[in-house]
């Protein structure tokens, strides 16, 4: 049962504020607008007077919120992209006293999707086929899928923008005198009911690079490589770019593991970063500052995108939102030694 103090808590008020506005307290005075949150909110959580509702401790299913993992833990748990991201939406849960519980991952064989029914609200990473998110919406309405770089048509999304991001790059490398500029990525996985790859699709990073290269009449550079998010096959990619006839004078690599990989590869061709060639990555983890050169890399505070899709859940459980949500959280170009102009 929810508490005076749970209801405080997520209008952001005084719990004692929140009982005299229950109590229909004569004497007390507040913006109508607060009253009828606070009103609103204790309707959502079920709230029931004359009771002993205190404490944060609270087995309400209307304040619980489902995270359905996209890799297995030990994957996330050495990933800091992951990581961050994850102790993002275990602080912001216990700031709200909401209570995080993880029911199955998406690798699991057995999954009961029909337990999503017991939750106020539901976070999945990744993105799913346009019939899996139908069926899961059936189940819970108040389902946020996050960390996907596209926007998905009635959903409630946090995304990256990875997409600005590549454009934002491409401009940057424009503006230093770049033209003969390359790629080096990964596909998409969209994923079934079943919790496997139904599909895969171009990353719309490489979209984003196709487009912009045809759009400034440098067709005739593009080389765009699919290595597979891996090290060792951006390091079989870049060893293609280093046998290329006209050598690109920068790479744009959709992530910064892939990146070690090309380090590697042009390094054992001779090719010198960034005197030849300079090179671009996304996700701007703590050893780019330890390469050499140092990695310039897109930014994501992926723990931000974690509280952020923790509070769209609390308002999704206590407000009345009529229509999906789409939230961009914005990247960031550190430009380090790895790029130079021409």
């Amino acid at each position: 049962m929810a508490s005076i103090r749970d209801i405080a808590r997520i209008a952001g008020v005084s719990p004692a504020s929140v009982s005299r506005i229950l109590n229909n307290d004569p004497s007390f005075h507040i913006n109508e607008d607060t009253r009828g949150r606070v009103i609103e909110i204790a309707k959502h959580l079920h709230y029931k007077k004359g009771k002993r509702n205190v404490g944060p401790k609270q087995t309400d299913p209307n304040l619980s919120i489902a995270l359905i993992m996209r890799y297995n833990k030990a994957r996330e748990i050495n990933d800091p992209y992951f990581l961050k991201m994850h102790n993002g939406i275990n602080e912001e849960a216990k700031k709200w006293h909401l209570r995080i519980e993880q029911p199955f991952k998406l690798e699991d064989p057995n999954k009961e999707w029909n337990e999503l029914a017991n939750f106020g609200s539901a976070i999945i990473e990744g993105e799913m086929t346009p019939a899996a998110i139908k069926q899961i919406q059936n189940i819970n309405s108040n389902v946020i899928f996050l960390d996907v770089n596209t926007n998905i048509y009635g959903c409630n999304i946090v995304r990256n923008d990875f997409i600005e991001a590549t454009t934002y790059i491409l401009d940057t490398l424009y503006e230093m005198g770049h033209r003969n500029i390359a790629y080096i990525g990964g596909k998409s996985t969209v994923n079934g009911l079943d919790g496997k790859p139904a599909y895969e699709k171009d990353d719309l990073r490489e979209t984003g690079y196709l487009s912009w290269m045809k759009l400034h009449n440098l067709d005739q550079y593009c080389h765009a490589y699919n290595a597979n998010w891996s090290a060792e096959d951006a390091l079989a990619a870049a060893t293609k770019i280093a046998k290329l006839k006209d050598l690109p004078t920068a790479v744009v690599v959709a992530s910064d593991p892939m990146a070690l990989g090309v380090y590697k590869a042009f390094k054992d061709a001779g090719i010198n970063i960034p005197q030849d060639i300079s090179i671009i990555s996304f996700d701007d983890v703590d050893i780019n500052r330890y390469l050499t050169p140092t990695l310039s890399s897109v930014y994501i505070d992926t723990e931000e995108m974690g509280k952020t899709a923790v509070r769209l859940a609390k308002d999704l459980i206590t407000e009345k939102i009529k229509i999906p949500l789409t939230i961009t959280c914005h990247s960031q170009l550190n430009l380090r030694d790895s790029v130079i102009k021409r």
